[in-house]
């Protein structure tokens, strides 16, 4: 297996509870760190999601491993940011036998 070619800076995120101060909450997303990653794209599709066409493509986003527990070890459900671009995190799973990347699985969805 060749090395991944880690040429995009993305910032990892995690969600964090906010007080509305209705009683309620709101999630915002706080920067954990940047990370250097290589960005492949998979598959994608085209659906409706509350009246409007969204287009999702799912991405394999690998980057250097990091120590289980690290807050810079990606986790489901924290995304990439890339600008604009938002990778919600899906999945991760060792790249190699010798643990030395992370493939995460992503998806983008755009409204079309």
């Amino acid at each position: 297996m060749s090395r991944p070619h880690l040429n995009r800076m993305l910032v990892l995120e995690t969600p964090q509870r906010a007080n509305d101060g209705a009683g309620g909450y709101t999630e915002v997303w706080q920067p954990l760190g940047t990370l250097w990653a290589e960005v492949r794209a998979r598959t994608g599709r085209e659906a409706v999601k509350g009246g409007l066409a969204i287009s999702r493509t799912g991405f394999k986003i690998t980057v250097r491993a990091a120590p289980i527990g690290s807050v810079e070890r990606p986790t489901a459900e924290q995304r990439f940011r890339d600008g604009t671009r938002i990778f919600v995190i899906r999945a991760v799973a060792d790249h190699d036998v010798g643990g030395r990347y992370l493939t995460c699985f992503a998806d983008e969805e755009v409204v079309v």
